[in-house]
């Protein structure tokens, strides 16, 4: 499995590609020259000898512990932190998974887990509920936004971190737990609610104005790619016709599935090289192509990138900036240019390890130095300043009539205008003013 994802909190920014899909990539990919090479050398390093002095090195610290630390350890113990710290001091990203980070991270890739249903945040030492998702346990049972959980199966939530109140809520589908709620500060009640399999939609989509859409993705899930696919069709036919503009949103996005990012960078580009890596191994040089479908029917694009924007969106900002096909906008991205492969072992857990970097079409690495965006646009605060007491011609008392015949447009006083993502998100407001600059000299 390839795995591409800034490793920060493992629940929510580890991502993988199940092996399937790398079978199949490797199937189609064209191997470089350099693989023959690389797999000889691998070959003799296979055969080197093994380290004697090293090994008895380890057996002898391995006897010292055991004999002389203060509290018994077992063997297994010190086998399994030795595989941890084996794995560790390679890179940042490389890991031993034990059965619940491997589950987690199967999760994390598919978007489905065993749950709820319920977004939850942290107010006041409090778990919170942010918003029940639609159709999942949670919402039948009647479970609303700004609820406060302060039991979880009896035990208070006072006090937990998010992540902890979200892994006692997470389980085996099927199973019953019963949550103690308080809602607009009155007696707490009781819910109990079965766990059942929950979808988490990497991709979010909305029309900002008429004409023009914009698309976020949180990560890159093995569905992503479908469902960017699914949003592009769905703004296309709220509009009525060829879209003016897109905004597609990668901020804060760590990452995830190497064959998602393809996917979605395809969906804007027609010919041309996407993405390609290098490693020792034949199975790590993959070169991905463009196919000419055009899901996106050329659609003028701003990519919003910023520092938390890693590896697999920045294989697709990389793709989309070489090419051409999309002006970037904000700050430089994370630099996160590896790709991790997941080998599953015995006993439900995992290695993860660095195989090979990745290339932008261009042949740029953007290891450890990110993306740079064609227009720098830093986060800011957006204010909206009260409309002034101006009166126009049309107000006036005895004015002229219009020229050409056309009615009057006196002052109109109207109510106050409904919220939009762009009134109080200064990046993506520059980035729809630069859409219909461009839908202005173009004629559209």
């Amino acid at each position: 499995m390839l795995h591409l994802s800034r490793l920060t909190s493992l629940a929510l920014t580890i991502a993988v590609v199940i092996g399937a899909p790398l079978a199949h990539a490797a199937e189609k990919a064209t191997v470089a020259p350099a693989a023959a090479a690389a797999s000889s050398t691998a070959n003799a390093n296979a055969k080197a000898p093994l380290p004697l002095d090293e090994l008895r090195t380890f057996a002898e610290v391995m006897d010292r512990i055991k004999s002389a630390y203060v509290e018994p350890v077992d063997d297994k113990t010190l086998l399994e932190n030795a595989i941890k710290g084996m794995l560790s001091n390679l890179d940042p990203h490389s890991a031993y998974l034990g059965p619940e980070d491997f589950q987690e991270l199967q999760e994390s890739t598919s978007g489905e887990f065993g749950g709820l249903g319920i977004e939850v945040g942290v107010e006041d030492g409090f778990i919170k509920v942010v918003s029940p998702i639609d159709d999942t346990p949670a919402s039948k049972a009647g479970i609303e936004a700004g609820d406060l959980i302060v039991k979880i199966n009896g035990a208070p939530t006072q006090g937990q971190t998010m992540q902890e109140a979200v892994d006692k809520m997470r389980g085996k589908i099927g199973e019953k737990i019963t949550l103690t709620l308080v809602r607009d500060g009155g007696t707490p009640f009781d819910v109990t609610l079965a766990r059942a399999t929950i979808q988490v939609k990497s991709v979010k989509s909305q029309m900002l104005e008429p004409g023009y859409g914009y698309i976020r993705i949180t990560q890159f899930q093995v569905k992503t790619g479908e469902e960017v696919g699914k949003a592009l069709a769905k703004l296309r036919k709220d509009n009525g016709k060829k879209m003016n503009g897109l905004v597609l949103d990668l901020r804060n996005n760590p990452g995830g599935v190497l064959q998602a990012a393809v996917e979605v960078a395809d969906h804007f580009l027609t010919k041309g090289l996407i993405v390609y890596t290098k490693g020792r191994i034949a199975n790590s040089e993959l070169r991905f192509n463009a196919d000419a479908a055009d899901a996106s029917e050329g659609a003028p694009l701003v990519v919003l990138i910023n520092g938390g924007s890693a590896s697999a969106s920045e294989i697709v900002a990389g793709a989309l900036q070489d090419q051409k096909r999309g002006v970037l906008m904000g700050t430089d991205s994370f630099g996160k240019g590896s790709v991790q492969t997941v080998l599953p072992l015995n006993n439900d857990r995992a290695i993860k390890i660095t195989t090979a970097l990745y290339f932008t079409p261009n042949g740029r690495s953007i290891q450890a130095q990110g993306i740079n965006p064609d227009i720098v646009v830093r986060r800011a605060k957006v204010t909206n300043e009260a409309d002034a007491e101006n009166y126009k011609e049309a107000d006036l008392l005895g004015h002229l009539g219009n020229g050409n015949g056309g009615a009057d447009k006196p002052t109109v006083k109207g109510s106050a205008a409904k919220a939009r993502p762009q009134d109080d998100d200064y990046q993506l407001n520059q980035a729809l003013s630069l859409l219909k600059g461009l839908s202005v000299t173009r004629g559209n």
